[in-house]
């Protein structure tokens, strides 16, 4: 009976290290899945290369100056197209510094003023050049003409310099103005909207944030092996996972040159138009290279 037991005990002994090592395997398992590690495929199958659908682009945009948000035209999930107005800053005074610069620029009555008193003075020099030559005027009377026609003229280059800078604050009048003017850089869709009407924008924080979808970016790892196979300009073959589903194509646009060692992979992109938003972004897919082993 004794015997028994310490047969037992030690069969208890000897298993417990693999009851500990399936525990701990378990136990990771459940941590990446938590974490949401995606381990890369290392080799083509028939269903190809794991993938992740991505925007083009993801901007946060921003005020080149800060102020007090008047307006907030948009808000998640709206879509928007390359120079849209998104928000408007409170922009009264610039508004009104620009009235008031285009009203100056506007402004032509002192050119013409000078520009008839240019035509006055040359015809008086004119006059008084051929009394002199008669000697009816002294010489001091047709000087005095020559040298007014002079000065008038150079206050009609005046004229015109000064208009030429009242036009050019008027455009910087403009772009001053234009600064509280927030407008979408890109065609694309609302992600999240920051802030709103009556909040106080500052310069170094963003507004709104705007991805880009038509085209999409597809993100896919491949075995060091297919370095050289695939390369930029290739077409692939992308299937989104369910519920979308079908077989949209592909180009390859980026190869990495630059490997990861500890994976054994390689960085592929790709670009999917995506013309009638029918791809959502951050959506799950496999990638095939047809003609590629």
């Amino acid at each position: 009976m004794l015997k028994q037991l310490g047969r037992s005990d030690r069969l208890t002994n000897l298993n417990e290290p693999c009851r500990i090592m399936r525990r701990r395997a378990r136990a990771l398992s459940t941590l990446v899945v938590a974490l949401g590690i995606v381990v890369p495929a290392h080799a083509q199958d028939q269903d190809g290369f794991l993938c992740l659908i991505q925007p083009k682009m993801t901007l946060k945009l921003g005020t080149q100056v800060p102020g007090l948000i008047s307006e907030m035209l948009v808000d998640r999930g709206a879509m928007v197209k390359k120079g849209d107005v998104i928000a408007r800053l409170e922009s009264g005074v610039e508004a009104a510094a620009v009235l008031l610069a285009e009203a100056r620029a506007g402004n032509e009555a002192s050119v013409r003023s000078s520009q008839a008193k240019v035509e006055y003075q040359r015809r008086k020099e004119e006059r008084m050049r051929a009394l002199r030559k008669n000697d009816t005027v002294a010489f001091s009377a047709a000087d005095e003409a020559e040298t007014l026609a002079r000065v008038s003229e150079s206050e009609l280059d005046e004229a015109k310099v000064n208009l030429q800078l009242a036009q050019t604050e008027a455009v910087r009048a403009r772009e001053i103005f234009n600064q509280r003017i927030v407008r979408s850089p890109i065609d694309g869709v609302v992600v999240a909207r920051s802030l709103g009407p009556g909040e106080y924008a500052f310069d170094q924080g963003h507004l709104i944030t705007i991805a880009q979808i038509d085209p999409l970016n597809v993100e896919v790892y491949v075995p060091l092996s297919q370095f050289g196979r695939i390369r930029a300009g290739i077409m692939a073959e992308v299937y989104p996972e369910d519920p979308v589903g079908g077989k949209y194509n592909a180009v390859v646009t980026v190869v990495d040159q630059v490997f990861d060692a500890a994976s054994g992979t390689i960085g592929v992109r790709l670009e999917l138009p995506n013309p009638n938003h029918a791809i959502p972004a951050g959506l799950k897919c496999r990638v095939r290279f047809p003609g590629v082993g």
